[in-house]
């Protein structure tokens, strides 16, 4: 106890004089936390630890930030992933950024037909709820399992009573399992101090069965992260702890590696426009209205875009090119080819239209736009609807990216259209927000705190694939944060 007595006086020297003359106690009134027989076992003094943390980081609320590898590139990767701690002892599990679905999940000790290897270069891991002190399986009678079942995916397992899941994604893969509480263990950015692993309990998908491409090891992932709006995406869920904001961004790197910027919080840049989003639908819908081509509208018929049904836009950062109805794509395909007929050797590949050049596309290929609700734009670079095929010699082969869909009323802006921008997605606000922006750069960052006081992270914290850097504390509120924690190290 005298470890307790002496670190309790240093931190008390700690304390600005003002705190300690405006009803701080005079004595310290020690209880004991371990029972006199000193028999608690570790695991349980760390869940109680990581209760105490929780409590406090909900009382602080700030930006949580994720590293970002992959690339939009189909030819290299194809997906943007992000790597998460879990469980207790925690693990890595590195998992697919995906806004077009709402739940985390990650593969089973016990799973089916799992990849055992990934052509991405990175360890693939299994979580066991039986390995990890804090886990706990979801019940059918848990409150929690009804999250699920806003995305339709929940079930109940007659035989163990666990709250099951199944998703069908749009390329014909699928996954189930059951849900299970853990912590989620990350890096967090309060005010201008970071507070590293810091923890908070979650509730994803523990995969016991993948079908599809889910199972082909050439890129496989551990799972899908889905930051989606229902009350199963792990967004909505540190949200409604306090710990996170109900807001979150990301920042795709195109070239050089691609990479990239995922944070909790909002990026804030001076030329972000926005556009609302649709009420009621399950993914993040938006009112697209027309495209331009050369700053000339196509000839589409508006209702092409509406939003009904199932149909409509939809920005999804777990598809990796881009589609347009039939009603779209041709006149698209028309005014491209139109537009470069003086520059290029138009030809058919595999039936994609592509093009035989021997100069720079930026050089040579129009600008194109796509105009949204609200007056907001997202200018297109070649790059952005364009995908180099080969080089040869001099001259190389660019294809439409944009591919077609027959007979659906669908449009997907993927990862080919959504590089390279910032994208905010302000749940509050039921808002998108995007500009155009150079992902190596760092960004600001800000989030709402628990006061409703806006705090701004530094532009030098969050950059591409790099941990915020470890920064002063501020003299009172963060002191007592140290506080805190140092205190609950001793008890």
């Amino acid at each position: 106890m005298s470890a307790v007595r002496l670190t309790a006086a240093i931190l008390v020297c700690l304390l600005p004089l003002t705190v300690l003359s405006y009803g701080f106690p005079a004595a310290l009134k020690l209880e004991r936390a371990v029972p006199a027989n000193h028999e608690m076992e570790i695991s349980q003094l760390k869940a109680r630890d990581r209760a105490r943390h929780g409590r406090l980081l909900q009382s602080l609320g700030g930006v949580i930030d994720f590293p970002v590898d992959g690339t939009f590139d189909p030819f290299v990767v194809g997906l943007y992933y992000t790597k998460l701690r879990l469980g207790s002892p925690p693990r890595d599990f590195y998992v697919q950024i995906d806004t077009g679905s709402d739940v985390l999940w990650v593969s089973c000790a016990s799973c089916n037909g799992c990849p055992q290897t990934s052509g991405l270069q990175i360890q693939l891991n299994y979580f066991d709820p039986g390995s990890s002190v804090t886990a706990t399986p979801i019940s059918c009678s848990d409150q929690r399992c009804s999250w699920g079942i806003q995305s339709s995916d929940s079930g109940c397992s007659v035989q163990n009573n666990l709250c099951a899941y199944t998703f069908q994604y749009g390329d014909g893969s699928g996954t189930s399992g059951f849900y299970v509480s853990d912590v989620l263990q990350f890096d967090m950015i309060v005010g201008s101090s970071l507070v590293p692993n810091s923890t908070a309990q979650v509730v994803f998908g523990c995969s016991t069965s993948q079908t599809g491409d889910l199972v082909k090891s050439d890129r496989a992932v551990d799972g899908i992260f889905g930051f989606g709006q229902q009350g199963m995406s792990v967004v909505s869920q540190l949200a409604s702890q306090g710990v996170a904001p109900r807001v979150f961004s990301h920042c795709l790197k195109g070239e050089n590696g691609g990479g990239g910027i995922l944070v909790l919080g909002e990026i804030v840049a001076p030329n972000l426009v926005f556009t609302p989003l649709v009420p009621s639908q399950p993914h993040y819908n938006v009112n697209l209205l027309s495209i331009s081509v050369n700053g000339q509208a196509l000839p589409i018929n508006p209702s092409v875009f509406s939003t009904s049904n199932g149909q409509g836009t939809i920005i999804d950062t777990g598809t990796t090119l881009a589609y347009l109805s039939e009603e779209a794509y041709v006149p698209f395909v028309e005014a491209i080819t139109k537009a470069v007929a003086q520059s290029v050797r138009p030809v058919v590949s595999k039936g994609n239209q592509c093009y035989v050049i021997a100069s720079s596309v930026a050089d040579v290929f129009p600008p194109v736009s796509l105009n949204f609700a609200g007056g907001a734009s997202m200018f297109l670079n070649p790059q952005d609807y364009l995908i180099q095929q080969n080089n040869v010699g001099g001259t190389s082969v660019w294809c439409i990216g944009f591919q077609r869909i027959q007979n659906q009323g669908i449009t997907i802006l993927g990862d080919l259209v959504l590089k390279d921008k910032i994208f905010v997605y302000d749940l509050v606000g039921q808002r998108i927000g995007w500009a155009n922006y150079d992902c190596s750069m760092s960004v600001n960052v800000s989030a709402t705190s628990s006061s409703g006081r806006s705090e701004y992270v530094n532009a030098g914290q969050f950059s591409d694939n790099a941990a915020p850097q470890k920064l002063s504390l501020n003299m009172v509120g963060n002191t007592l944060m140290l506080l805190l924690m140092v205190i609950n190290m001793f008890l």
